[in-house]
């Protein structure tokens, strides 16, 4: 079982959200199916085209939109003067909502891949009337276990990569949250601070994500860079603005309001994020889940593949037939 073939969009437009900012959405697929939301990892990625063809067009009309400040949204988070205080999660869920609405839809399924399956997971917690299904894929929760790890734990495994990581930042601000100490140099009023910075922190995503070659080839574009870096230490060192939890974080603690929405979850074996093990956490505290683990596969969608991801939305687009 293999991707559908590429397809265009039917239409597309932007979507006033408010705070200035505007909200890139594009639907395509069949406009009389069942409605599908597709979010996007980072924070501060941004919706591929590749995305659209884990649905069969014809059963699926597909919403994909770029977050805020990212990718075709405006203003985009790559210029210093875009205010970030009016980019949390909260805000993004308020703009799934509006987007919603926009496009005069009552339920969708959500499919998430990394940053977009924490977003997916606490958009279901607390909005569970609007989501049919949840398909997630290089699943984390946007927990402060999970940001330790992948900022400073993986340092153990990588030593090379970390000292230089963690070389690029003042003396005094490397034994604390290293995503907030990057987000100071990415805030800098000085363009070459905010340049070095985006640079040494992309190249540290970069060791540290198993990945085919072209998954990172967005780096080497200076814009892209610049912008997703910000965002990503932006929602990093602020614990993804989900609020306080336990050890485990908000969104494993409130698994149990996901009762009801069945789930997908697949998960390469090579992501470094189950060093945690949160996927099997999750999928033990939500029963209407099910967790494909995909052998030799690491985080990045291009790795994991397409079969258990199209054969979860081909599943549940019958469902409904």
């Amino acid at each position: 079982m293999g991707l559908y073939p590429h397809i265009e969009p039917y239409d597309h437009g932007m979507l006033d959200v408010g705070d200035g900012n505007h909200v890139y959405w594009e639907t395509c697929g069949n406009p009389h199916g069942k409605p599908a939301l597709v979010l996007h990892g980072g924070p501060g990625s941004r919706a591929s085209p590749g995305l659209r063809r884990f649905f069969d067009p014809a059963a699926y009309r597909v919403v994909l939109l770029d977050q805020r400040g990212a990718g075709r949204s405006t203003p985009s988070a790559a210029d210093h003067a875009t205010d970030m205080s009016v980019n949390t999660t909260a805000h993004l869920m308020t703009d799934l909502e509006r987007l919603r609405a926009h496009l005069g839809i009552e339920r969708w399924l959500v499919w998430g891949i990394s940053w977009g399956s924490a977003l997916g997971l606490r958009y279901a917690q607390t909005h569970p009337g609007v989501v049919t299904e949840l398909v997630l894929t290089g699943v984390t929760t946007g927990s402060h276990p999970e940001v330790a790890l992948l900022t400073r734990g993986l340092g153990k495994i990588f030593p090379e990569a970390f000292e230089r990581f963690v070389g690029e930042l003042p003396a005094g601000e490397r034994d604390g949250n290293l995503a907030a100490a990057y987000n100071k140099l990415l805030e800098s009023p000085d363009p070459e601070v905010r340049e070095r910075a985006a640079r040494a922190w992309t190249d540290w995503e970069t060791a540290i994500t198993p990945a085919p070659p072209g998954s990172v080839a967005r780096f080497q574009d200076p814009e892209f860079r610049r912008g997703f870096a910000r965002t990503v230490t932006h929602y990093w060192g602020n614990d993804h603005f989900l609020g306080e939890g336990d050890d485990e974080g908000v969104v494993l603690r409130d698994a149990h309001l996901l009762k009801g929405i069945p789930g997908t979850l697949v998960q390469g074996s090579l992501d470094l994020g189950n060093l945690l093990g949160i996927v099997w956490r999750l999928r033990h505290a939500w029963p209407d889940a099910e967790l494909t683990v995909v052998d030799e596969a690491g985080h990045d969608v291009e790795a994991v593949g397409d079969a258990a991801l199209v054969a979860a939305t081909d599943r549940y687009a019958r469902a409904d037939a």
